[in-house]
């Protein structure tokens, strides 16, 4: 038995005390959080994007990348270049499809730069290329709605967020108290179909309250619940995906700055995949 699939220690303590670090962790960053959005100027909110976005493109590379401090600091100077051209150009066309084809022809030709063990060397090319746009532009997106549309901005920012994080907390309790059936235990061996089906009615019921107060006019009741259930499973694939980096790595989380949360990584995983649902659906609608 690895590191990794170790039971923790002290038996049934762990899973409430996790819950109780999860709980003070979200009443310190919850209010913070909703005053960036709501109140203070979108550069304020950016920039927190752009220190979560450092953070966690640092933790991608450093479960790709494991002892190359180097290559570490290229992926995150390449997620940063990235974020900043989309949020200050994200009306020009031209800056998004240079961006879509530099940066992953970039990821051999820096691999080259740090060769390292050849026979890991495709997989740290590929992950140099896709990094950088896998981390750097969803979380931009995120800022980037508050400047592109001023009204409905806000709503759509706590929209995203709270589509990933209602999910997560549904499918916590659903899959504790209920879950009976593994979803995909191969990636991620706690996770149950029970879980997954909570995590989709939270999703539901976050975007039914955004159509019926934060977001009232913008976003249709019919329309809310068709995203929140396409959006919200994405964003339990998404969840599952940075599972299986971390496996296929030997990471348990990929990092440790939330108490409670892991790493940046960990708790956005899913936000990742709901901000690009919600952008998308915004940028074809509106």
């Amino acid at each position: 038995m690895g590191p990794s699939s170790r039971p923790p220690a002290g038996g049934e303590t762990k899973p409430t005390s996790n819950l109780a670090l999860r709980l003070v962790t979200a009443a310190v960053a919850v209010p913070v959080i909703l005053a960036l959005i709501f109140v203070a100027p979108a550069w304020s909110f950016y920039l927190l994007v752009l220190a979560a976005l450092v953070v966690g493109a640092h933790e991608l590379f450093a479960m790709t990348h494991p002892r190359d401090r180097v290559s570490q600091a290229m992926g995150v100077a390449l997620s940063v270049g990235a974020s900043l051209a989309v949020y200050f150009h994200h009306d020009d066309p031209r800056v998004l499809v240079t961006l879509l084809v530099a940066v992953p022809v970039l990821g051999p030709l820096l691999t080259l730069v740090r060769l390292g063990a050849i026979e890991t060397a495709a997989l740290r090319a590929a992950a140099m290329g896709f990094g950088p746009l896998f981390v750097a532009l969803p979380l931009t997106l995120l800022a980037t709605m508050r400047v592109k549309w001023p009204q409905a901005g806000p709503g759509l920012v706590l929209l995203s967020l709270g589509l990933a994080w209602l999910a997560d907390t549904g499918g916590y309790f659903a899959g504790r108290f209920l879950g009976k059936h593994k979803l995909y235990e191969a990636v991620s061996p706690k996770k149950t179909v029970e879980g997954a089906v909570g995590g989709l009615l939270g999703s539901v019921l976050w975007a039914l309250l955004g159509a019926l107060w934060f977001l009232r006019g913008e976003l249709p009741v019919a329309h809310a619940v068709a995203l929140a259930l396409v959006v919200g499973a994405l964003g339990q694939a998404g969840d599952l995906g940075e599972s299986l980096l971390k496996r296929s790595t030997g990471v348990k989380d990929s990092g440790a700055l939330l108490p409670g949360h892991g790493g940046i990584l960990d708790r956005l995983d899913a936000v990742l995949v709901t901000t690009t649902g919600v952008y998308l659906y915004a940028l074809w609608t509106r």
